[in-house]
């Protein structure tokens, strides 16, 4: 698979936009064109960025990406049954999928993993999706440089690292 989908998955207000902002550095918006992600000093990749999620939105996630299949796309997942119509427009169109789930996340009244009564989490491990949970309670630090890495290992072996 030539193509990735980075996932940030949970509830409203888990800690899926801090993921994006952190891995950037910056405050980051959904918008039409893709942007540079700094992996180091140095090296950098071109990601098309969907920044709150096409569930919340209530939009389909095919009109929120403007660009021609993007080689590596950043999108929020919003935890619900209809989560699945965005998970299978990625997978139609054969990219490979890591997805960090939030749960608990960083407004869920609860400080412990819920159950996934939802199925989603094995309905991506059945995709044969890379899937972990991750607490969005704690510094998204770890989870931040997580992605960063995944990323830098995946693009450089595609030859899509840029200087």
């Amino acid at each position: 698979m030539d193509k990735l989908l980075i996932a940030v998955l949970g509830h409203s207000n888990s800690g899926k936009s801090t993921t994006w902002n952190q891995l950037f550095g910056r405050t980051v918006k959904t918008g039409i064109y893709e942007h540079d992600l700094y992996l180091n000093s140095t090296e950098y990749v071109k990601v098309f960025l969907v920044s709150g999620s096409p569930e919340e939105r209530q939009k389909y996630v095919g009109k929120l990406i403007t660009v021609n299949e993007p080689k590596i796309v950043l999108c929020s997942m919003q935890y619900r049954e209809d989560v699945r119509q965005t998970i299978d427009y990625f997978v139609e169109r054969e990219y490979q999928i890591y997805c960090q789930w939030l749960n608990p996340g960083y407004q869920d009244s609860n400080e412990h993993p819920q159950f996934d009564n939802l199925g989603v989490f094995n309905y991506l491990q059945g995709l044969s999706a890379t899937v972990g949970i991750r607490n969005g309670k704690i510094n998204a630090s770890s989870r931040v440089q997580e992605i960063r890495e995944f990323i830098y290992g995946w693009a450089k072996y595609k030859n899509l690292i840029l200087s």
